[in-house]
C-alpha cells in the first residue's frame, strides 16, 4: 500500500498542515483513507468532494489522530479528481486542495437468467414498491451517524467461496442492468450469517430486489448490506456485537439461486466492501489486546 505524505506551507515558516494519504491512487467503486494528525490551533471541519461534503472524524483507535473516507462512484471515469480540506486555523476558517489519481478498475462482465417480472417489471404496484424501497435506503445510507461503532477489525459474514465479484457488470436476460454492487458467498438456504462488526440494525426486510435485507449502521456513515436471506434474527434498533448471528441465508429477491450478497456504503455510494474491509483494517482499526 502507498502512503504519501503531504506538507503545505503556509506564509508563516513555522506552520504546516499535514496530511496522509493512504492510497492516493485508487480505482472506480474503491475508498480513499485520509489522515490527519491533532495539532494545535487546528480543528479540521469537513472535506469536498464533487457536490458532497465528508466529515472528518477522530480516528477510533488513536486519540492523536484524525480520519475521512472518500467514496469514489462506480461510474467515476480516470481522472484527477480535486480534494478540498476545509479546516479552522485559530478561528480562521481556511481552504487547501489536494490531487486524487482515479483509474479503471477493469471489472470482468457476466450474464445471467432470472425470471422476466424481476429485471424488467410492468405492473405498477411494482414499480411504486420498488421506488418506495429505493427511496426508504438511500435515506438510511445518507445519515451520518456521528458515533463510531468500531473497535476491533472487520470480519466476513461467513466463510465461503466467494462466486462473484463486486463491479462485475451484470448483464440479466441479454441486457445490460448494471453491476454487482456487492460481493457474493456461497451458501446453501439456512447458512449462518453474522454481522461484519459492531453497529446498529437500521433495516430489517424482505425487499423486492434484495430480498431478505439487514443493513448495519457501523457509525461515521460505514454501512454493510446482507442481501436474500431467508431469516431473520434481529430487529431494527438493535445494537449487534461482531460475530453475532444476523439470520440465515436464502434466495429472495432477484436472485439464480441461494447465496448472500454482502455489501457496503460510505456516505450513501456503493463501494466494494473487500477493499473498504482491508483499508480499515490495515489502516485504521487497531485490535485491542484483550485483558
Amino acid at each position: 500500500m502507498k502512503i504519501i505524505f503531504v506538507l503545505f506551507l503556509f506564509l508563516s515558516p513555522l506552520f504546516a498542515l499535514h496530511v496522509t494519504i493512504v492510497n492516493d491512487e485508487v480505482g472506480n467503486a474503491k475508498t480513499v483513507l485520509l489522515k490527519f494528525p491533532k495539532e494545535e490551533g487546528i480543528a479540521y471541519e469537513a472535506i469536498k468532494f464533487g457536490h458532497k461534503k465528508i466529515k472528518i472524524f477522530p480516528n477510533p483507535s488513536h486519540k492523536n489522530e484524525y480520519y475521512a473516507l472518500v467514496p469514489i462512484s462506480y461510474y467515476e471515469k480516470p481522472s484527477q479528481k480535486t480534494l478540498q480540506i476545509i479546516y479552522i486555523e485559530n478561528g480562521k476558517k481556511k481552504y487547501k486542495n489536494i490531487v486524487l489519481h482515479i483509474k479503471a478498475a477493469h471489472y470482468k462482465k457476466e450474464t445471467l437468467h432470472v425470471s422476466a417480472s424481476k429485471v424488467n417489471p410492468k405492473l405498477p404496484k411494482v414499480k411504486q414498491r420498488i421506488a418506495k424501497e429505493y427511496k426508504e435506503a438511500m435515506k438510511i445510507y445518507n445519515t451520518v451517524t456521528n458515533k463510531s461503532y468500531l473497535h476491533s477489525k472487520f470480519i466476513f459474514p461467513m466463510q465461503s467461496k466467494i462466486t462473484s465479484a463486486f463491479g462485475t457488470a451484470r448483464i440479466y436476460n441479454g441486457a445490460l442492468k448494471g453491476y454487482h454492487s456487492g460481493t457474493d458467498f456461497r451458501a446453501k438456504t439456512g447458512t449462518a450469517i453474522v454481522a461484519a462488526n459492531d453497529g446498529k440494525i437500521v433495516l430489517v426486510k424482505k425487499r423486492f430486489y434484495s430480498g431478505g435485507t439487514v443493513i448495519i449502521d457501523h457509525g461515521e456513515g460505514i454501512y454493510t448490506c446482507y442481501f436474500h436471506m431467508s431469516k431473520f434474527h434481529v430487529k431494527v434498533n438493535q445494537l449487534i456485537k461482531k460475530g453475532e448471528l444476523l439470520g440465515l441465508s436464502g434466495k429472495s429477491g432477484r436472485v439464480t439461486g441461494p447465496h448472500l450478497h454482502f455489501s457496503a456504503r460510505i456516505d450513501g455510494v456503493q463501494v466494494d466492501p473487500l477493499q473498504l474491509i482491508t483499508l480499515l483494517n490495515n489502516n485504521l482499526i487497531i485490535e485491542k489486546q484483550r485483558k
